[in-house]
């Protein structure tokens, strides 16, 4: 089966998806903004469902595919974790930007997605560890990194929660991050007995 037929497919499932929600979405819909038969659609994806894992899956290895390409750049620790976590708020900024449906598209329907999304957290939290392992000495304790990475990912995932002004989550991620990474770099306080 063609990747080049199965992408148009998924990119006039995620135009219906933004503009009508997943609930509202028919595979008549997706077939005709996709300018093929629903059966000639049925060949490539099983049903509304599948279509919607797909564009899913799809989207996460775009956005993972950026963060790892982040992970490989130029720039202090505080500057790379915050561009490997942009391409994941930049995620769902797109999806805010190009639906009304925002809201349907991240709750009852996230359901659907679940193990994509978990996949999708795991491979985030292990890039997050590596870059912060990478940057710091090797004497530290490696449980560290795998919860400074699960911190800012909790980070992410609170800001985007207000996306009514896309510029406030941006500047409160470099800012959170920039926090995060100096306080990491200081030394724990010791509890008195």
């Amino acid at each position: 089966m063609s990747t080049e037929r199965t992408a148009h497919i998924l990119d006039a499932a995620y135009r219906c998806f933004a503009r009508h929600g997943v609930r509202r979405t028919t595979m008549e819909d997706i077939a005709r903004e996709a300018g093929l038969s629903r059966g000639a659609v049925y060949q490539y994806v099983r049903n509304k469902d599948d279509a919607y894992r797909r564009v899913a899956e799809r989207l996460f290895d775009e956005a993972l595919a950026a963060s790892r390409d982040a992970a490989g750049a130029a720039g202090s620790l505080s500057e790379r974790l915050t561009a490997i976590l942009m391409a994941k708020l930049e995620l769902v900024l797109r999806i805010a930007r190009d639906s009304p449906h925002a809201a349907e598209l991240f709750g009852e329907q996230a359901r659907l997605i679940a193990d994509l999304d978990a996949r999708y957290m795991a491979a985030m939290t292990d890039l997050l560890a590596s870059a912060v392992r990478a940057s710091r000495p090797s004497s530290t304790d490696p449980a560290d990194d795998a919860e400074l990475a699960h911190l800012l990912l909790a980070l992410t995932r609170g800001l985007e929660a207000d996306l009514s002004d896309p510029l406030v989550p941006v500047r409160r991620l470099r800012h959170g991050v920039a926090l995060l990474v100096a306080g990491a770099a200081a030394p724990l306080d010791q509890e008195s007995p």
